[in-house]
């Protein structure tokens, strides 16, 4: 009885697990799903002047991320900045960062796109922006962390779009709350860098997952309710033998063994 009482702790324990695991699941889906709602609702919204969205505290209310901005000025392309090592293409290519200064005098950083790698630390070629005045439309995105490998990189470029660290190197003029992530520039450019792909709407497998713990622990309590159920049959067939003469405990075995043999058999037939 000692030793069931083990098993129902050790069901119990791996149960709360489970039960710990498919919450945490279960946060992630609702989370995703949240993520989802939000980009179908901002995506594809009207573009809106940028102080309309980030005020003199240059913040983002997360309820804007992926608004679209209209930004009308120039570019300050001689503080262009690269961050490299960004999932485009099948390759980590650079990401290309340009100061825009709006008519209102708000600098946001824009994303143009992507250019592949080159040989060395460093892109090929780097199409320029349009200069002179502009008109500009891109989605509005909230700053990345520093990495946490504390992993640097080349002069001109940055590892992340860790914006308080962008600004120091552009004359600390940006907002620091949000950059843009390009969707259109008026004029064209001469070369169009590579455009970003819309996010997905895959709510991923935390639902499923979520389920499977729950699953798992009821498996849990199953296998120890066989483990002690077998021990239960085996203790009583085990008394029975006691109670029976000497001879029959070693005629039941070998009946038993007969009948395995011949199962086997039957089998490889």
């Amino acid at each position: 009885m000692l030793r069931w009482g083990a098993y129902l702790l050790v069901a119990a324990g791996f149960a709360v697990a489970c039960a710990f695991l498919s919450h945490w699941q279960f946060e992630r889906n609702e989370e995703r799903a949240t993520q989802i709602a939000l980009v179908e609702r901002n995506y594809d919204a009207e573009p809106v002047p940028l102080d309309a969205l980030i005020g003199a505290d240059g913040r983002l209310d997360p309820d804007d991320q992926w608004r679209p901005v209209l930004l009308r000025g120039e570019y300050l392309d001689g503080q262009q900045v690269l961050v490299r090592n960004r999932p485009h293409g099948g390759t980590s290519a650079f990401e290309v960062l340009v100061p825009f200064r709006d008519a209102g005098g708000q600098v946001l950083l824009v994303d143009r796109g992507w250019v592949p790698p080159g040989d060395g630390d460093a892109p090929e070629a780097v199409p320029a922006p349009p200069s002179g005045d502009a008109t500009v439309v891109v989605r509005l995105r909230p700053g990345e962390a520093l990495p946490a490998s504390g992993r640097g990189a080349p002069e001109g470029q940055v590892p992340t779009i860790h914006l308080p660290t962008i600004a120091e190197a552009v004359n600390g003029e940006l907002v620091t709350g949000a950059y843009g992530q390009l969707v259109s520039e008026e004029p064209e450019p001469a070369h169009a860098l590579g455009a970003f792909a819309s996010p997905t709407d895959d709510p991923g497998p935390h639902l499923s997952y979520a389920i499977q713990w729950i699953l798992f622990a009821v498996m849990g309590f199953g296998f120890i309710g066989y483990v002690i159920r077998t021990e239960v049959v085996k203790a009583r067939e085990d008394r029975e033998e006691a109670a029976g003469s000497p001879a029959r405990p070693a005629a039941r075995r070998r009946d038993r063994d007969a009948a395995d043999e011949d199962a086997l058999l039957d089998a490889l037939g």
